[in-house]
């Protein structure tokens, strides 16, 4: 009797199964089969949530990702760095100290935390980390500064950007590169009325603009280029004639955070003499660098945890914190803080997982790279493998919660559009499942969300 039950329950399973890859197919072909798609290419797989095939159209298909990228990346840096991993800022002095005078520099550095002067955390905003720095002077004696104010910016190497970022993304808030020493998300907010500035989050040290902004339509189409070190900024493109906030890409973020720190001695009634420098300036004009002083350390301050970090990762799509992440990982494992050591161990790191590295062409680690081509089965392999590990809730809460319902994270560039997540049907059926469009002539998220539907 057992066996009979046993055999039903397995021929119903079969049958459900192959209604719904019909039911997928049909979707699909519709799909493929309309005007817009004429030369698109899809990538779709789904798996129930052992891993069980249920419906592949090209799923070893490598195709430009954009964001679903960054599923890879947070799920490899929960595991080989650990949801509870923190990045540190510390603050230490050269010379000595004698009657409240600092005869030497004052030097922060810092191991790349991204989330310094962040807005988004309770206890770590920028002035939590204002606070807590000032108590540590005045805990030390200092009331006078005789050297310079140093940010030691060395922790990553000098690129601050990954190789394939295109131009007009990296003045953006969203291209935002990697420092030694980040600072409020390396993002700055200018209120601009039509094509006028009227403010801005703070005050951009040492940047001259250039202003191609046109009044025109309802939106914001507007570009901003920065690029790192350059004290040249230029805004094109069209904004509507109201005030609307515009988010660019700081251009030396370990310089701005000096100039603040600056202020906020001179708010506490601190002199400082010197110059406020970053390590990579002193090399940029030649000079010797300011090396960190372990044995006069006088304050640690640590990031959120990693499971923290990850949240707002996924959930927010932050493309500064995948970087960081890559630069870490690339530092921690290879011995070499860049991206490319950081993206081969990415590669190799899902290659111990059992993914064909065929299926998995990383360039970054945030998608924002068109040079990403990765394989819709490959993804739903990575979540699977993630679902099965003592982390995967602190992965699992930051995958948005979809206008369709379903849990899953959204890519989005040019002609690029991309799911991938997971989701429980009515029935109770788990599905994880992944599918990308490149070069769609239409919507490709209400095409794609329609095939989605299917699961529900």
């Amino acid at each position: 009797m057992r066996k009979t039950l046993a055999v039903l329950t397995l021929s119903v399973q079969v049958v459900f199964a192959q209604d719904i890859s019909q039911k997928l197919d049909e979707a699909t072909k519709n799909l493929m089969n309309s005007s817009g798609a004429v030369s698109s290419n899809l990538s779709f797989y789904v798996a129930d949530e052992n891993g069980n095939f249920i419906y592949d159209y090209q799923g070893n298909k490598g195709l430009s990702t954009a964001s679903t990228q960054k599923i890879f990346t947070a799920a490899a840096a929960l595991e080989v760095l650990g949801k509870n991993y923190t990045y540190k800022t510390t603050a230490g002095y050269s010379g000595n100290i004698s009657g409240g005078n600092l005869k030497g520099d004052f030097i922060i550095t810092s191991t790349g935390d991204p989330t310094l002067g962040s807005w988004r955390y309770d206890g770590y905003k920028p002035e939590n980390f204002k606070q807590q720095l000032l108590e540590a002077i005045k805990k030390a004696g200092i009331t006078k500064i005789s050297g310079d104010l140093v940010i030691d910016d060395s922790y990553f190497d000098h690129q601050t950007i990954p190789g394939g970022w295109p131009w007009d993304d990296l003045g953006n808030y969203y291209g935002a590169g990697v420092w030694g020493v980040n600072w409020r998300e390396n993002q700055f907010d200018i209120n601009i009325n039509g094509n006028e500035f009227k403010s801005f989050s703070y005050p951009l040290e040492g940047v001259k603009w250039l202003n191609d902004v046109k009044v025109g339509g309802t939106s914001d189409q507007s570009l901003i280029f920065t690029a790192p070190h350059s004290n040249v900024a230029l805004i094109n493109g069209t904004l509507p004639s109201k005030t609307v906030t515009v988010s660019g890409a700081t251009p030396n973020p370990p310089l701005q955070l000096g100039v603040e720190i600056k202020q906020w001695l001179q708010q506490a009634g601190i002199e400082l003499s010197g110059k406020t420098v970053t390590n990579s300036q002193l090399e940029i004009e030649g000079k010797k660098i300011s090396v960190f002083p372990k044995n006069n350390m006088i304050f640690t301050y640590e990031s959120p945890t990693l499971d923290k970090i990850i949240y707002w990762f996924l959930r927010k799509s932050i493309n500064l914190y995948g970087e960081t992440l890559i630069k870490t990982l690339g530092k921690e494992k290879k011995g070499n803080p860049n991206f490319k050591s950081g993206v081969a161990f990415l590669k190799e790191f899902w290659k111990s997982k059992g993914i064909n590295p065929n299926m998995i062409n990383f360039a970054d680690g945030s998608g924002l790279s068109p040079q990403n081509y990765v394989a819709a089965r490959a993804e739903v392999q990575a979540l699977i493998y993630a679902k099965k590990q003592p982390w995967f809730e602190s992965y699992y809460d930051g995958f948005p919660t979809q206008d369709n319902g379903m849990k899953m994270k959204s890519g989005t560039m040019r002609d690029t559009k991309s799911f991938a997540g997971f989701h429980t049907s009515k029935e109770g059926k788990k599905y994880v499942f992944s599918i990308i469009i490149n070069n769609y002539q239409g919507s490709g998220s209400t095409e794609l969300q329609k095939i989605l539907s299917v699961l529900k």
